[in-house]
């Protein structure tokens, strides 16, 4: 069992930045990929970001290419997402996600949720 609690989010303007966090429970946090999801009124939730289980590979959707940056600490049980040059079209609730095994895009494969966090960016 691992649970996700995700802290970070809030009001920004755009072209600002912000640094979500992801803190999660359990001894066996190195065992997991980790993603980043975001879900808009009323769009599906889409992939953001993804990391393996090392950091060693790193996986983004293009339009947050050279914008987000995704890191984890195993020390420390966190996985991050840099945000920066921030676009209103940015403006969602996001979500961190784990994964026994390996990076994927689709939501149905991750097997634990953190709860999310508002981000919402301002023209």
């Amino acid at each position: 069992q691992v649970q996700l609690v995700e802290s970070g989010g809030g009001l920004v303007q755009a072209g600002g930045s912000l640094r979500l966090s992801c803190a999660a429970s359990g001894r066996t946090f190195s065992l997991y990929a980790m993603g980043w999801f975001r879900q808009a009124p009323g769009k599906e939730r889409e992939f953001v970001a993804g990391i393996s289980r090392s950091g060693g590979n790193t996986y983004y959707l293009d339009s947050v290419k050279g914008r987000f940056t995704i890191s984890r600490d195993n020390a420390k049980n966190t996985v991050y997402l840099q945000m920066k040059s921030l676009k209103p079209e940015d403006t969602a609730v996001y979500y961190c996600a784990a994964n026994y095994g390996t990076v994927y895009s689709q939501p149905s494969a991750y097997d634990y949720w953190g709860q999310g966090t508002q981000v919402t960016v301002s023209s």
